[in-house]
């Protein structure tokens, strides 16, 4: 009897775990995907709100192709309730699913603060692709827009916003923007390139109600003036779905915890993506790294060992890289560690800015802006996220680049972090292309 593989979401782990599966078996497994929505990219949802995109090219499997891989289907369902001990997933509309292996990558959602009106009519979020259609049908150039939240997500739609000609104003509660990305010093650079390029951002601004007034949105603010808007999007952070699986048993922190095979305390159930709590490459330590490259690797290793081919992952980085209206800003690792050892440098008429994180030797975080049309902006991201990600010892170069912290490239290519990060193949061999992937009738 073929071993049953249930997959809980069809995200960016869950699609990849499939197509993994598929890669090594050939078909001869059943796969069963629950899933409230069709498998899309959420990455690709800012360049659908631009309209740079028809909603078409958002999926990224239809049911066509998940027939092309014997993929058995719920979509449109959720799991409400896991029962580990009798191998059962049971749904929403009470269908019971037993399983041989279960992958739980249920992803997260948006959280609204609790602001009285948030959850008004023209109050958005952006995270799911209904949220991208409610939001993309009240823009309008001159669209008055008032975003709560100056973090990652807020700046993914940042260029979306202004592209569809959006009258678009920012306010953070914390004291700086991007709190969770960059220090002041990047803070600043940033909101001065905003400030510059007309987009108006206001940090230390705590909203304290949304109300109605002939037809618009009023924002009320402690210590400060009413700010009118006709759309509000509330990009105030995200929280792991992990609800469904209380009274299971299975072992959880912030996420459910995974050893190195991205095991859960129950050997068959596995996790992957935003609701995993798994190695830190950088600090060693137990973390969630709610981020699409962790997502993509996480799905294609606990693909390979539910598909009986064990496969160690070493970890995944934490990184975020985002273009805002032509400026790269980008940070690595452990970019805030108070106690680092730290180089930094600044050149504001280009502008740019590099900092290096050491422990010892080794770079163990870094923070990088600069215009997205300066080739050493471009390369150097890589390269600084390269260096992170390797651990390599820097020695030498760790003074040549207390004198000169932009002069990575050479680092780089002496220490053989490249060679180093190489050979770091998922599966230790090259994948196969999603649409090469085939199988037996």
């Amino acid at each position: 009897m073929a071993i049953k593989h249930v997959i809980i979401g069809g995200g960016t782990a869950g699609w990849n775990a499939i197509t993994t599966i598929r890669e090594i078996d050939g078909g001869n497994s059943e796969i069963i995907l629950v899933s409230d929505e069709n498998p899309y990219s959420r990455m690709v949802l800012p360049y659908y709100l631009s309209r740079e995109i028809g909603e078409s090219h958002v999926f990224t499997a239809s049911e066509t192709r998940l027939g092309q891989l014997k993929v058995e289907t719920r979509l449109g369902r959720r799991a409400v309730s896991l029962d580990p001990n009798a191998n059962k997933v049971v749904l929403d509309d009470d269908e019971e699913i037993q399983y041989d292996n279960l992958l739980i990558a249920t992803g997260s959602s948006p959280v609204r603060a609790p602001i009285p009106g948030a959850d008004a009519p023209g109050v958005h979020s952006f995270w799911t692709l209904d949220q991208a259609r409610q939001l993309a049908a009240e823009l309008q150039p001159g669209t008055r827009v008032a975003m709560i939240g100056a973090g990652f997500i807020s700046f993914t739609i940042l260029d979306s916003l202004v592209q569809r000609g959006a009258d678009l104003k920012i306010f953070e509660i914390a004291p700086r923007i991007l709190p969770r990305m960059v220090d002041d010093t990047g803070a600043g650079i940033v909101a001065k390139w905003l400030a510059d390029k007309g987009v108006q951002v206001q940090a230390g601004a705590e909203v304290t109600s949304i109300e109605e007034s002939g037809g618009a949105k009023v924002l009320k603010f402690k210590g400060g003036p009413d700010v009118e808007a006709d759309v509000v999007i509330m990009a105030t952070g995200i929280k792991t779905n992990l609800e469904w699986l209380e009274g299971s048993g299975v072992e959880m922190n912030a996420g459910i915890l995974v050893n190195d095979f991205l095991r859960s305390s129950e050997s068959n159930i596995y996790a992957a993506g935003d609701v995993a709590e798994g190695l830190d490459c950088v600090t060693g330590e137990k973390a969630i790294h709610a981020i699409e490259p962790t997502a993509m690797q996480h799905g294609r290793v606990a693909g390979a060992n539910m598909a009986g081919v064990e496969t160690v992952y070493s970890g995944s980085l934490l990184m975020n890289i985002v273009g805002v209206l032509g400026l790269e800003i980008a940070s690595f690792g452990s970019w805030d560690d108070p106690e680092a050892e730290v180089i930094e440098a600044v050149q504001p008429d280009r502008p740019a800015y590099r900092k290096l994180l050491f422990r010892g030797d080794r770079l163990t975080g870094a923070i990088i802006l600069g215009s997205e049309g300066d080739v050493w902006t471009t390369n150097d991201v890589g390269i600084l996220k390269g260096l992170v990600h390797s651990g390599n010892e820097l020695s030498a170069w760790k003074e040549q680049l207390r004198k000169n912290p932009f002069d990575v490239k050479r680092a780089f290519l002496a220490t053989g972090a490249a060679a180093a990060l190489l050979p770091k193949t998922l599966l230790g061999r090259p994948s196969v292309p999603e649409r090469d992937i085939a199988v037996s009738s």
